[in-house]
């Protein structure tokens, strides 16, 4: 892993949650693994087989945290 780039990650004994906040209707969420040693991985719940995106752990408390303070609005 350098400088934060992910290429690879054993996913087979990944866990996935979605957020409370998703609801069942079959609206568009992400599922997020966090389990994993070293690496987050984040997918599409309507695709479970699909592509998935693999970042580093403070990568992924970095987006968090900016999700929290509300500081990505300018990547809208």
């Amino acid at each position: 892993m350098d400088r934060g780039h992910v290429t690879a990650a054993d996913l087979s004994t990944a866990v996935w949650r979605k957020s409370v906040r998703s609801g069942n209707n079959g609206a568009q969420c992400v599922e997020v693994a966090t389990g994993l040693p070293r690496v987050v991985a984040v997918r599409d719940s309507k695709r479970p087989g699909g592509p998935v995106v693999l970042t580093t752990r403070d990568r992924w408390r970095s987006f968090l945290d900016g999700v929290r303070s509300d500081t990505l609005e300018d990547l809208v």
